[in-house]
């Protein structure tokens, strides 16, 4: 999926806005060097050059990485696939902030991690966990079904447990590890839902005529009102787990 960073900065700023409080746990060093992983557009990344030496952000959407550097051009921004950092022992901080969700080989993807950190170095990050937009899944599932399409969920939100087992599996001590339930607010009022879905299941929208589109987005909406419309805006029903850990 190649996303669209404009829509992203303008309707979906909440991921960077809440990504904020992870930066507490990013200590602030004027020697050291981070790594953000999966910087989007660079609006956490700018934070972090703030705590540090050096910073460089990473993203596998073009997309994000021209914005980023349109916006900071003072910041060092590279396209590049998580699961293939080219990168060895250089970084005392790998933060990230929404990704890992998006990719289905944790395994790999610590490896990755571990291999681009210093001795001692440290990793945080936050991501969806187990129950994340369950609901929003279960109602576009059963809405693109309806309308003879087949959707496969391509989100991988593990549980605590699962992912922390990982962590020590690939060298990593623990410090924190929880999930919690974040419900939250999507912009626009009533269009907040489908601005949410042409968002983040676009690669599914883009495959279907617009009117079939517009079916399946009133269908999910008709599902998930009771629960996710508070009578204002749309509330996400997000679910996350949070990482401290170090090497």
């Amino acid at each position: 999926m190649e996303w669209n960073s404009a829509l992203y900065d303008k309707k979906h700023d909440f991921v960077a806005e809440y990504g904020k409080g992870l930066l507490e746990f990013v200590p602030k060093n004027d020697g050291q060097a981070i790594l953000d992983l999966g910087c989007g557009t660079g609006i956490l990344t700018v934070q972090l050059a703030d705590l540090c030496h050096k910073v460089v952000g990473v993203d596998s959407s073009q997309s994000m990485i021209e914005k980023a550097k349109e916006q900071f051009s003072n910041i060092e921004f590279i396209v590049c696939n998580a699961l293939a950092l080219p990168f060895e022992n250089e970084f005392d901080v790998v933060f990230s902030n929404a990704v890992f969700h998006w990719i289905s080989d944790h395994d790999t993807l610590l490896k990755n991690i571990h291999k681009v950190l210093k001795p001692q170095a440290l990793l945080v990050c936050e991501f969806g966990a187990k129950g994340n937009i369950a609901a929003i899944e279960s109602a576009f599932t059963e809405a693109c079904n309806d309308t003879g399409y087949e959707y496969e969920p391509k989100f991988h939100f593990p549980m605590a447990e699962d992912f922390g087992r990982l962590l020590k599996n690939n060298g990593f001590v623990i410090d924190k590890i929880y999930d919690y339930d974040r419900p939250t607010v999507l912009k626009d009022g009533k269009q907040g839902l489908v601005n949410w879905m042409k968002q983040f299941y676009a690669s599914e929208l883009e495959e279907m005529p617009e009117n079939v589109q517009a079916t399946v987005c009133k269908r999910v909406e008709e599902l998930t009102r009771g629960t996710l419309w508070n009578g204002e805006e749309w509330v996400a029903d997000y679910r996350r787990l949070r990482v401290i850990a170090h090497i």
